[in-house]
């Protein structure tokens, strides 16, 4: 199954402050092991929100919206996206996870959906063209 291991933004954070030497080399180092595994797809710091935008939709009308966002807990600071057995295999990994920050941290694993977890509503058609969009994708890399 894939996940995404998301970093969740603290005040720091939010205040452009990066990370130190000390934390990139552990950082580092963890990454290291999760390409070992065969478990790292992707990671990613994420800038902070009030270099960002959301687009909130209703309906046919679109609405743009400046950072910073108020709440930070619910902002993500970085990313990771992995290959693993199970839910319990991405809870092992994250254990092991140096903490991100000085203090407190949390971290969240989310499942991604698969094609199989859409059921008949992805038709065949649909599902070839997820594919060949897949598949022009891993080619630009």
């Amino acid at each position: 199954m894939r996940c995404i291991v998301m970093v969740r933004a603290n005040k720091d954070s939010e205040a452009g402050v990066l990370p130190g030497k000390e934390i990139l080399s552990e950082m580092g180092k963890f990454n290291e092991e999760l390409v070992k595994a065969g478990v790292l797809l992707a990671a990613e710091g994420l800038q902070p929100s009030w270099k960002g935008k959301r687009v909130r939709f209703s309906g046919a009308t679109r609405t743009v919206i400046d950072g910073p966002f108020t709440e930070t807990k619910e902002l993500i600071a970085g990313f990771w996206l992995w290959q693993v057995r199970s839910m319990e295999e991405a809870v092992e990994w994250v254990k092991r996870c140096p903490n991100p920050f000085e203090g407190e941290a949390e971290i969240e694993i989310r499942r991604v959906y698969e094609a199989e977890d859409f059921g008949p509503e992805l038709t065949p058609e649909l599902s070839k063209r997820e594919e060949r969009l897949r598949e022009q994708v891993a080619r630009r890399k």
